[in-house]
């Protein structure tokens, strides 16, 4: 009935959609497997794409060739750019989407992917033979074989639904849970743990008063995602934003006694940057209010997302509190949040390929792994699906470093340091970020998605055009000069310093006062200059002149540490025999099995001096 796969990728969410689509596109037999074919790319929590640190993931999937962007371009209904009074390094997208257009329009581009097969069950374990991952096995008691498997089970893994004292079995609100992978990997000899993550109500538009709220709008001349030509969006949603107040506290702390995180009934680990609102009131009790997003679903739906409003506790609590906010006095709430744990393992036992140490061929992506969010998820299933292709061809490992992108830190961070908490990206996680900006990833990443085959041939024609055309705007500036008489007066109408002897439009972008948008209103010659190149390209030139040392310092620095990342050590090294380095090194090593320096450096508990021993040992 069915044929061996090359991949087999079990669950459809973030994770499992980009690791089917990666590896299909490579050419690989993949089938997606997963116990609802109607709720593919769901967006089980808030309709949105992208956001600080993420939406630099989602170009950077782009980048690679991954789907997320363009799926998030054709889907969205608003887009703001954030933090743009704050340098490029910071800048980051975000989108509201119609959550379900994004699910419909993920489900098709995988349709039209011949290589890609589907099929709806439960999986309840895993065939392994000498060590090795040989297939899986499902409820009816199929066994399909594959060359590689590649787990991304979110929060299904016996995963169970909190409601005040009420909780039930399910992976997702009207799902049922995954059973008997989680027993099968702790028998095999897997660590497992248990992690929180929650929802707030969903709402009815039509009973809302925006009059009372304050209107969100996206921004004025909305970007995109992809580096590819998807359309730009012409119409836009607004979202809207509300506060709590002292009523809507006092209305929450009712219901404390029967909230499963206050009487202990929840064990799992729950998100630090994304807590609950009787959560947020409790730990930020000198707090008189918190700000609430209201977030429309899509276009044409009525249901909209409390955004800032996620909760556990009883139903009842939850609609008297909602109608104390401004804005909510008469809203009809379509369904009431929860909170959901679920199993996970920690990261600490994976390769940076997301190959497990225990199981050859064995990959895991997303939630399984300790991590929240789409984009963090959509981001390790690109990965193990370029991985377990790679290895169903008995091709090198494709791993990005820390100073090549985002992806790079996440998977980085998850392996050598594992996580307690449901992990967050956050641009200051990333050490290299004024190089690994939102506006370079095509640059960064889209020559490497290339040259594994999942970047398209006319995408890095792309990237090349943009390379040569900001490199030759970069010269153009450095090499035209001004007169002070043909500048000092835009410069003084500007508030910026006269000049008293010819200057370079080069130097005079490097103020911090000018940018090229003004600079260009400065006389016909720069506006010739500047308009005769695109907007992509006009950014990098801009940011190249003014960022230049910066950039340059971190790229020196980013060279520096790689030497370390150069130097490889056997996975088979016997750490016991290095007495002199502390036990909890040994073991931590002897446990992970890094495969370079610099990976070994960045391991908890592992100090410098531990490196510089092992540096002996490795003759350097």
């Amino acid at each position: 009935m069915f044929e061996k796969y090359d991949v087999i990728v079990v669950g459809a969410g973030h994770a499992g959609c980009e690791a089917a689509h990666s590896a299909a596109t490579m050419g690989s037999k993949v089938l997606l497997i997963t116990m609802n074919l109607q709720t593919i790319a769901q967006m089980s929590c808030n309709p949105a794409m992208g956001g600080v640190a993420k939406g630099q993931i989602v170009r950077e999937i782009d980048a690679l060739g991954g789907m997320s962007g363009i799926v998030s371009d054709e889907t969205m209904i608003q887009f703001r750019m954030l933090n743009r009074s704050k340098g490029p390094a910071m800048w980051s997208p975000r989108c509201q989407s119609d959550r379900m257009e994004f699910a419909i329009n993920w489900r098709d581009k995988l349709e039209k992917n011949q290589n890609v097969s589907f099929w709806q069950e439960m999986v309840t374990g895993l065939l392994i033979e000498n060590n090795c991952v040989t297939g899986i096995k499902t409820s009816l008691g199929l066994e399909i074989k594959a060359k590689t498997v590649v787990l991304t089970n979110g929060t299904f893994l016996n995963g169970k639904i909190h409601i005040g004292e009420k909780n039930f079995g399910g992976g997702r609100t009207g799902e049922s849970a995954a059973y008997g992978i989680t027993e099968q990997l702790v028998e095999l000899g897997f660590e497992s743990g248990r992690m929180k993550t929650g929802t707030p109500p969903r709402v009815d538009g039509r009973t809302v008063n925006y009059q009372a709220m304050e209107e969100q709008k996206g921004d004025e001349n909305p970007e995109k995602f992809s580096y590819t030509n998807t359309l730009p969006l012409k119409t836009q949603n607004s979202c809207w934003i509300s506060y709590t107040n002292l009523a809507v506290h006092d209305e929450l702390r009712k219901g404390f006694d029967k909230s499963p995180m206050f009487n202990g009934r929840i064990q799992g680990l729950g998100p630090r940057y994304c807590p609950s609102v009787e959560d947020k009131i409790n730990r930020f009790a000198d707090k008189d209010s918190h700000q609430i997003f209201l977030e429309p679903e899509g276009r044409t739906t009525i249901e909209m997302y409390v955004n800032g409003f996620s909760t556990s506790l009883p139903e009842d609590i939850q609609y008297a509190a909602i109608r104390k906010i401004p804005g909510f006095e008469n809203i009809k709430m379509l369904r009431p949040g929860y909170a959901i744990e679920y199993d996970f393992f920690p990261p600490t036992q994976l390769k940076l390929t997301l190959e497990t140490h225990l199981i050859k061929n064995l990959f895991f992506a997303g939630q399984i792994n300790g991590t929240t969010g789409y984009e963090e998820a959509g981001a390790q299933g690109l990965m193990a699906g370029i991985n377990a292709h790679r290895k169903a061809f008995e091709q090198e490992d494709f791993i990005l470093k820390r100073d090549e992108a985002y992806i790079g830190v996440l998977i980085d961070d998850l392996v050598n340091k594992g996580t307690d908490e449901p992990y967050r990206m956050f641009t200051s996680r990333a050490e290299f970020r004024t190089i690994l900006r939102q506006d370079n990833a095509d640059i960064r990443l889209t020559p490497k998605g290339h040259e594994i085959g999942l970047a398209s041939t006319e995408r890095l024609e792309n990237v090349s055009r943009k390379i040569e055309n900001s490199d030759k705007l970069y010269k153009e500036l450095e090499a035209n000069k001004i007169s002070p008489e043909d500048i000092n007066p835009f410069l003084q109408e500007n508030n910026s310093a006269l000049i008293k002897e010819k200057a370079s439009y080069y130097n005079l972008l490097k103020r911090p006062e000018l940018n090229i948008s003004i600079l260009k209103s400065a006389n016909d010659k720069i506006s010739n200059i500047i308009t005769a190149y695109q907007k992509d390209e006009i950014e990098q030139a801009e940011i190249k002149i003014k960022y230049e040392k910066y950039i340059e310092k971190e790229l020196l620095l980013a060279q520096k540490l790689s030497k370390f990342d150069d130097l490889k050590i056997n996975p088979d090294f016997d750490y016991e025999n290095l007495k002199s380095i502390s036990i909890e090194a040994r073991q931590k090593l002897k446990k992970m099995k890094p495969i370079t320096l610099g990976q070994a450096s960045r391991i908890s508990g592992v100090s410098p001096a531990d490196i510089s021993v092992i540096m002996l040992h490795l003759g350097r």
